[in-house]
């Protein structure tokens, strides 16, 4: 059964979790796409004050998820330092941020977009599958496809 490593990154208090946490890993058996596989989900602190454990997480991980508060533009405007240290690791209610800017940060950063929520569970499973989902295309050896060349990342 094939075992894919997932980081969840973002701000503290966005939603990736219940409690707060230094780092917290579970891991979940399920089917997609009629496969089996099991996803090893590392949930990360979003402190500053961790940012050097990051570039750990980010250098085990394959596939990331990219997480802020539609309430909170602030943990929307740190998404791009998150991907840039993705990048320089790897070599790879109220609302304050609007569906149409999530969806042109992801496209500036060429990855996926998928509109989640943490309170409602809508969309959450779904991110995590489609993230599934390009690491297989990527160890098939499949052509990247124009949108996500280089990029196992989804922007929650």
């Amino acid at each position: 059964m094939m075992l894919y490593k997932l980081v969840v990154l973002g701000d503290g208090g966005v939603g990736k979790t219940y409690d707060p946490t230094i780092e917290d890993s579970y891991r979940k058996q399920v089917v997609i796409d009629e496969q089996s596989c099991v996803l090893e989900v590392l949930d990360t602190a979003g402190q500053e004050e961790y940012t050097a454990l990051r570039d750990q997480w980010i250098r085990d991980g394959e596939g990331f998820l990219l997480v802020y508060s539609i309430a909170a533009r602030s943990t929307f405007e740190r998404i791009r330092r998150f991907r840039d240290q993705i990048t320089r690791v790897k070599d790879s209610d109220n609302r304050e941020v609007s569906r149409d800017e999530g969806a042109m940060m992801a496209k500036s950063l060429r990855c996926e977009f998928t509109e989640t929520s943490a309170k409602t569970c809508v969309n959450v499973e779904r991110s995590f599958y489609n993230v599934v989902r390009m690491i297989r295309h990527a160890r098939d050896g499949g052509a990247p496809r124009p949108k996500t060349k280089k990029s196992k990342c989804s922007i929650l």
